[in-house]
């Protein structure tokens, strides 16, 4: 009997155990909300509690369940920003955390698809089935382990490959105003580019243009090994920042495969705006121009994802496009990405009005990591065509009114013949796909018949420091 009795309360413990194990195990209910204000995207709720970055979702009579994001706080307030647009919420809906992380499944199939910044496809393809979940914040690299840029990306632009060569794992960006000619040389790097794999972001851009991208500039060759994520101009806020982020989380997943990847997203200003507009709406004050600083706390913390990796091999090398309003180089966004970047390429409004394309202007770009790894013969060809076209472009008022009279400097008179052929080296038709070899050959091949005498470096350095008046 007493043995019985034993055995009951041993076995009664034994559950007692087993159902606090499963407690322990449960998550924590969700503590539902309300909406007590909305002004304009920016939602206010009470009574629930949520992480920032985490995720809600909202349910209100007569609209379909959306979610949001926590943007911010303040005391038992919390603010959040809504996914997409959304119409008729009203006063008192509930509001409930969800408790799972976003991720996003990603894969080999994603390679000639394109999506939206939530990764839903956009091309009437069927879902994505990844092989992989990837969150949109992605995971740091300590810099001790990533490899250094040794290895030259063949991008198929003469005059980036011979000029502002780019190595593998660089980022570089790329400086132009509205309508110069950005997108197509975008396309171009897209379609003849020497990367494995190529992921496009299209954050903020108008959406007529993000299908002329897609079917016109990428074209059905560039799409075959490239995924487009795209987050046009309607979209919220909150979407474009996450197509920047998914952007990179793809290249990413891609990069730990060990492959090659290059990296587009356009534009790196519409992301910095879409952060600004949310940080606004959430309360943050403004401080330069308009941006709060968490928009330049955002930046190096989205470019510094893209790089090389660790032993793998793989690498992200990153173009990001910067919009310069006005074309003022000394936009407070323009100026914080040049500071980040290994480098950046320059486009000028002055070649694009006169039909040259690519408008590349050699003497303001700069590509940071070329001296490691070029030779120094393609190093001294590289620097010999740009001091021939900065001397030219600092005495071109002179030349075109006549005022130089032919023979005053063996320099200048050599950058006046060299002129045409300078030129031409820069443009580049859209078609035509020139790889690194051949950019090389044609930029050592043209000094080489026009090297300079001992007369004419000394005329050069003399002109570099005293200026025709």
């Amino acid at each position: 009997m007493v043995t019985d009795l034993k055995g009951s309360q041993q076995a009664l413990l034994d559950k007692l155990r087993d159902y606090s194990e499963n407690l322990n195990q449960l998550a924590p209910a969700a503590v539902q909300g309300r909406l007590t204000r909305m002004v304009g995207l920016t939602l206010e709720a009470v009574g629930c509690r949520a992480a920032v970055g985490e995720r809600c979702r909202v349910f209100s009579p007569g609209v379909a369940p959306f979610d949001a994001e926590v943007v911010g706080f303040e005391g038992e307030k919390i603010y959040l920003m809504p996914t997409e647009q959304v119409h008729g919420v009203m006063p008192n809906a509930r509001v409930v955390p969800l408790s799972e992380d976003e991720t996003f499944n990603v894969g080999t199939e994603m390679l000639g698809r394109v999506v939206d910044g939530a990764g839903r496809p956009l091309d009437g393809g069927g879902p994505i089935k990844g092989g992989a979940s990837v969150s949109l914040h992605g995971k740091s690299i300590n810099p001790l382990s990533r490899s250094p840029i040794k290895d030259v990306l063949d991008v198929g632009v003469r005059s980036i490959n011979a000029l502002l060569t780019v190595g593998r794992g660089q980022r570089l960006g790329l400086f132009a105003g509205s309508g110069v000619g950005k997108s197509s040389l975008l396309g171009m790097m897209a379609r003849y580019t020497s990367a494995d794999v190529v992921v496009v972001g299209l954050i903020g851009e108008r959406g007529r243009e993000v299908k002329e991208f897609i079917e016109e500039t990428l074209g059905k060759e560039g799409r075959k090994r490239s995924v487009v994520i795209a987050a046009p101009a309607d979209a919220t806020p909150l979407m474009r920042l996450h197509g920047a982020m998914l952007t990179h989380s793809v290249a990413e997943y891609f990069r730990d495969q060990g492959k090659s990847v290059l990296l587009l997203m356009d534009s790196l200003t519409r992301y910095a705006q879409a952060q600004r507009e949310i940080a606004l709406s959430a309360g943050e004050m403004p401080a330069t121009r308009g941006y709060p600083p968490s928009v330049f706390n955002k930046l190096p913390s989205l470019v510094e994802r893209a790089g090389n990796g660790g032993e793998n091999g793989g690498s992200i090398t990153a173009f990001y496009t910067v919009l310069v309003e006005g074309d003022d180089h000394n936009d407070p966004i323009a100026d914080s990405a040049r500071a980040i970047l290994d480098g950046h390429v320059v486009l000028t409004r002055e070649l694009a009005d006169a039909g040259h394309f690519p408008a590349i202007d050699p003497e303001s770009s700069v590509s940071r990591a070329m001296h490691t790894l070029v030779n120094v013969e393609h190093s001294a060809a590289a620097l010999a065509f740009k001091q021939s076209w900065a001397l030219y472009q600092r005495n071109k008022d002179l030349i075109s009114v006549g005022a130089y009279q032919s023979g005053s400097d063996p320099a200048i008179d050599r950058a006046i013949r060299m002129k045409a052929a300078l030129s031409d080296f820069l443009q580049q038709p859209m078609s035509d796909n020139v790889s690194f070899a051949p950019s090389i050959e044609h930029l050592q091949h043209m000094f080489k018949s026009n090297s300079p005498s001992a007369e004419e470096e000394q005329g050069a350095n003399a002109a570099a420091v005293q200026p025709l008046a």
